[in-house]
């Protein structure tokens, strides 16, 4: 499969050294919520992970542009997985997944909002979705 690392159907894929000319390094709950806040739908992602893959799947088949983090592509990205593990509770870091700014889980959880009809509804107040 091929990642786009600007727009398209994939999404935005954001790098690190980007992210570092926007801004620098900060701690890392701070950067999670700065960039989090900064876009409808942010995906925090390793490129390897399979979970994550079938998340980005699930939110471009629906017509969402998600902005991905890779985390494996970032100096300071174990760092970030570290903290989502803390943050979620889980033995796992990722995929991560916030919709307008707000913090809505891992895998488990953006699939039972899936399930349960709640992500639409998010997805449209975010600003993602538009029908």
């Amino acid at each position: 499969m091929h990642y786009q690392t600007t727009g398209g159907s994939w999404g935005t894929y954001v790098t690190a050294a980007a992210e570092a000319a926007r801004g620098g390094w900060v701690d890392p709950l701070e950067r999670v919520e700065r960039l989090a806040s900064d876009n409808a739908v942010v995906i925090f992602s390793v490129s390897t992970c399979c979970m994550c893959h079938a998340i980005k799947r699930l939110f471009c088949g629906m017509g969402v542009n998600p902005t991905v983090y890779e985390l494996d592509e970032d100096p300071r990205g174990k760092e970030l997985e570290k903290s989502f593990m803390r943050l979620l509770g889980t033995s796992s870091g990722v995929p991560v997944v916030f919709i307008g700014g707000k913090l809505v889980g891992a895998m488990d959880r953006v699939m039972a909002s899936h399930i349960n009809g709640t992500l639409v509804p998010l997805l449209k107040e975010a600003g993602a979705l538009w029908l």
